[in-house]
């Protein structure tokens, strides 16, 4: 039985039946739901010709896309999934498995980091709702092919394989969320290596990631040799000592997850830290959708980062569950003010616009110029997971 699971019951009743005035977080909930199926079926019948392709983004009014090399690949087959676990239409099952599919060939790429985002979100939801005994092959090859990339000596799965003359050994952030494909194939396979891979990793990571303050650099690079870190960056934010707010996030879901499935209370107490240290940030807006980086020079006059709040709000959710009462009920007010303000037409889409992508305003790189205040598949995809999760604990409070 999880850790204080009667008090969060009750934590979320309240949360639910608070604020008369509003509609309420059930109502809202199955709406966005709703739109997000339509939403997604009309970019599913987009591409249905077009074979191997993905959606990426939509820039300056035209659609961006990719095909399953790009990091990004599996995140629209785990759109569907969750829409289809909603909704339930053949239609969307349908085409979940014909986009989940056009993303299999990277259970072979040892070249990135990225095979967890890949393979989980797509094959990982897919085996989850349907059971699908070939889907496990799937993520199995991809686990090993993903631990290729663990180098003993330093302890880590190796990021990026590019910029050498900068970076020996690049480790992102954004790699904790990758070792729930390790921590899925240990299970599955009883090989203990990918456990202590995932430990490893998250173990350094955070030694030399995080600051005092528990927020986080974007890039660590290793010294090959002393295992020991030979530069820290933020390569995505503003600068190399600040708080790059997706990546903030990536950091408090991988430690959340890591707790669930190993019950270590010091990953537990990690991402308890980084969720209050971005909670009470000065620079964190009234409604919780943060801007793409905490200390970026031009707040207020500058973009948010709806991607960073989806993965924020996915992750107290379910961090949610592992806390005191006092603590749930602090993380799901900020969850639930996340969620309102996402399914607002200030970030919801019209129906058929913003290239069928269900969220606008989200940021991928902001000082690289790259797909800044346009819709992106991640987005969407911690978006629906985050409906998806609290929903579930609504309904799990009605039985």
């Amino acid at each position: 039985m999880r850790q204080y699971g009667w008090l969060s019951c009750i934590m979320i009743f309240l949360l639910a039946s608070s604020c008369a005035s509003e509609q309420k977080l059930v109502t809202v909930i199955d709406e966005a739901l709703i739109f997000s199926e339509k939403q997604s079926l009309l970019m599913a019948e987009k591409y249905v010709g077009q074979e191997g392709v993905l959606p990426r983004s939509y820039v300056d009014g035209r659609d961006t896309y990719s095909d399953s090399r790009w990091w990004c690949s599996g995140f629209f087959p785990g759109v569907l999934w969750y829409v289809y676990e909603n909704g339930k239409s053949p239609e969307v099952l349908k085409y979940a498995k014909s986009y989940t599919q056009r993303v299999e060939r990277e259970k072979y790429t040892t070249d990135n980091h990225d095979v967890g985002f890949m393979l989980y979100c797509s094959f990982g939801n897919g085996l989850r709702l349907t059971g699908d005994e070939t889907y496990k092959e799937v993520l199995l090859t991809g686990a090993k092919s993903l631990s290729t990339r663990y180098n003993p000596n330093v302890g880590l799965i190796k990021s990026w394989d590019h910029n050498k003359h900068i970076w020996q050994y690049p480790v992102i952030i954004d790699n904790m969320m990758n070792l729930e494909l390790l921590l899925w194939a240990a299970k599955y396979s009883g090989d203990s290596a990918f456990v202590n891979m995932s430990v490893s990793h998250a173990d350094k990571t955070m030694q030399h990631h995080f600051r005092p303050d528990y927020s986080s650099y974007h890039v660590v690079s290793y010294d090959t040799i002393t295992g020991l870190p030979h530069r820290k960056q933020t390569h995505q934010g503003y600068a190399d000592e600040s708080s790059w707010s997706r990546g903030q996030s990536w950091g408090l879901y991988g430690y959340t997850y890591l707790y669930r499935e190993l019950k270590d209370k010091r990953y537990l107490d990690q991402a308890i830290n980084i969720a209050d240290f971005l909670i009470a940030h000065p620079r964190m807006p009234e409604d919780y959708i943060p801007y793409w980086d905490y200390d970026a020079p031009d707040i207020p006059d500058t973009y948010r980062d709806v991607s960073a709040a989806c993965i924020m709000a996915s992750a107290l959710i379910e961090l949610s569950d592992f806390v005191d009462a006092k603590s749930a009920r602090k993380y799901l007010n900020v969850a639930e003010k996340q969620i309102r303000t996402l399914a607002s037409p200030a970030y919801t889409a019209k129906l058929g616009e913003n290239g069928s992508f269900i969220l606008k305003h989200s940021v991928g790189a902001y000082p690289l110029n790259s797909e800044v205040d346009v819709p992106l598949t991640y987005a969407d995809y911690y978006y629906v997971e985050a409906l998806t999760r609290l929903k579930r604990k609504l309904s799990d409070n009605q039985k």
